[in-house]
């Protein structure tokens, strides 16, 4: 069973700062979940495609390529048994099921894979835990709920001729899965988000053209809100990358474009959102543009801070801070990995440049995290222009400095080298990341693993300020 059996660090070292710190957070390894097999040994299926943490943080869910979705449970009754100084989250696993399976479409002739895109938890309304889950063409709402198996017990010490009631036992309790509704037919292409309201009632689904609303209790009747479709195909010039709700406001929403915009919709203007309450672009420097230009700054995702004030976007390249009271221009871009721009000839040809890094920020919007090449993860804090650079490794399960390929000889004058892109290891990759809605804690997925970071608040360090620029998390604003 994939990920069924987690590392504990009960050992974990304190997280190494790379170039400069990020504020007073001190990140330690706390878990890794998975078979700890080489990457190019690992089968297509394993791979982890969607990673999310429930509204309380209790439960994380993670997709495969295979279709499956594996719940784990935090484990407080260990955490409770420790000491206060080695006290890091755990988790166990809770539960695994088959979400979506492999189909073809006769009509269009078309393979549908069992991939499982996205995953949302719904709001928790009894014991009953529901999620959503995504693969191109199908939502599914599953129903995870622990049963109890009971069986029938008669009383064999009776006496001849005495009237025996059989009793009713509990036999054990078993955590089972249901599919409660199917969203289906409503998408001629492939989804790319699902985003549940602050309403707890509904939720949007969005393809490359269209994004619909759908009523939770309701699958066979949606409301189409944002349409792109061109009358004439051959005049497409951009499709919907990612969409995301507002955290509060329930009318809200936005999606990014391939073309590098944001736009926030108010569905309370009209019924189709195509006229833009907002958009959030900013011009291209003319200095940087390129053949790929198109392609590297195509927003991969895009998601609210916890109040709603502040949007992070991730491109190729970059990740974008904004405010949603200024659409002139971002707070902030961070330049994740720059040095890749040398390479990406190379990045087309092997398609990795068509790669999908998702993007997370904490509850309190203070800090975000995205992922890239080799493993390495970022962490940023918002109000201090610092970044945390990480590596996931499975063959060292601790809180590991990211020892970045260097080239050249070190310059006078300088605090760093130039990061040397050819010996950056390509199929190894953090595409997905989740932050805990309430504490410092974050789930990294890389190949057919998931990691757990934590940063205990009573563990925090003093932040130290330093003015180098980063190697693969620049500052240019």
């Amino acid at each position: 069973v994939p990920y069924s059996a987690g590392i504990n660090a009960e050992y974990g070292t304190r997280a190494t700062k790379f170039n400069c710190t990020m504020s007073s957070l001190d990140w330690k390894f706390s878990q890794v979940f998975g078979d700890r097999t080489q990457t190019q040994d690992v089968a297509e299926e394993d791979v982890v495609s969607a990673v999310e943490f429930d509204e309380t943080g209790d439960f994380i869910a993670a997709g495969d390529k295979g279709g499956r979705i594996v719940v784990f449970e935090r484990d407080h009754t260990k955490s409770a048994k420790k000491s206060r100084k080695e006290v890091l989250p755990e988790y166990k696993f809770y539960a695994e099921f088959q979400s979506h399976e492999p189909e073809f479409d006769y009509l269009k002739s078309l393979e549908i894979e069992e991939k499982i895109n996205k995953i949302r938890w719904c709001k928790r309304q009894n014991a009953a835990r529901f999620l959503l889950t995504t693969n191109d063409k199908t939502v599914k709402l599953w129903k995870v709920f622990e049963k109890n198996l009971k069986s029938v017990s008669v009383d064999s010490s009776a006496s001849n001729g005495e009237l025996v009631v059989p009793k009713l036992t509990t036999k054990q309790t078993v955590v089972a899965a249901a599919p409660r509704r199917v969203f289906a037919n409503a998408h001629a292409y492939h989804i790319n988000s699902i985003a549940l309201n602050a309403d707890g009632e509904t939720f949007i689904s969005s393809d490359d053209l269209r994004i619909n609303l759908w009523h939770l209790g309701i699958s066979d009747q949606s409301f189409n809100i944002v349409d792109i479709k061109p009358a004439n195909m051959e005049e497409l010039t951009e499709v919907i990358t990612s969409a995301e709700f507002h955290p509060s406001s329930s009318n809200l929403f936005m999606y990014s474009s391939s073309k590098g915009t944001i736009k926030l919709c108010d569905m309370r203007a009209a019924a189709l959102c195509d006229s833009e309450a907002k958009t959030f672009e900013e011009a291209e420097d003319p200095a940087q543009k390129s053949f790929f230009s198109e392609i590297i700054s195509s927003i991969s995702d895009v998601k609210f801070g916890g109040d709603g004030r502040y949007i992070i976007a991730r491109d190729y390249l970059t990740l974008k801070l904004w405010d949603v009271n200024m659409a002139s221009k971002p707070v902030r871009t961070i330049r994740i990995h720059d040095y890749l721009r040398s390479k990406l000839c190379d990045l087309y040809e092997n398609d990795c440049i068509f790669d999908k890094f998702e993007c997370a920020m904490s509850g309190d919007g203070n800090h975000f995290i995205t992922g890239s090449y080799h493993n390495y993860f970022y962490l940023y804090d918002r109000a201090a222009k610092g970044s945390l650079c990480l590596e996931a490794s499975k063959h060292l399960p601790k809180t590991k400095r990211a020892n970045l390929p260097k080239a050249g000889s070190k310059k006078k004058g300088k605090s760093k080298e130039d990061v040397n892109p050819d010996a950056i290891d390509f199929d190894k990759k953090v595409l997905h990341a989740s932050w805990h809605p309430r504490e410092n804690l974050i789930a990294i997925a890389a190949s057919n693993n998931l990691f757990l970071y934590s940063a205990p608040a009573a563990a925090a360090a003093p932040a130290v300020s330093s003015l180098e620029p980063l190697v693969g998390g620049e500052d240019k604003n």
